[in-house]
């Protein structure tokens, strides 16, 4: 258990330095100002080459492969949920490296979903172990076939 939180916690990290630096490529890039060829040339130049940009993608997708890694390993139902700890570690990110404002009602959903999570880590350690698969070496039980 304890691999998959460390494993988690890693890929929330990429996450959160992801969309900041997404945040950041996007505010560089600029707004849409028309819906033309032209802009969307424009828009895609200007993306593709901007450094921002790129390492955002990139730590994404660093973020995407140990959300694979975790679902490989465990329910996705435990896993899943755990996510939404990226909300908590993103709108610090934005805070502190964006210098967003983050207003009292926003931090109280941020203290919600910190509730959450430990309510589903919880249950992970508190769930039924499931019972042994039946030994090898007994016969499966054969279908009764009813004669007509």
């Amino acid at each position: 258990m304890a691999k998959l939180l460390a494993i988690l916690l890693l890929g929330l990290v990429f996450e959160a330095v992801g969309v900041v630096f997404l945040s950041r490529g996007l505010k560089q890039i600029g707004e849409v100002r028309e819906i033309s060829a032209t802009e969307i040339v424009r828009v895609v130049k200007a993306g593709a080459t901007n450094p921002s940009l790129l390492l955002g993608v990139a730590f994404e997708a660093l973020f995407f492969g140990c959300l694979l890694t975790l679902m490989a390993r465990s329910d996705v139902s435990f896993i899943w949920p755990l996510t939404s700890l990226g909300f908590v570690l993103t709108t610090l990110a934005a805070r502190f490296i964006l210098h967003e404002t983050v207003v009292p009602l926003r931090w109280a959903g941020v203290c919600l979903i910190v509730i959450g999570a430990g309510l589903i880590s919880w249950t992970e350690q508190h769930k039924p172990t499931p019972a042994p698969p039946p030994a090898a070496s007994e016969p499966a039980p054969t279908p009764s076939v009813e004669a007509r």
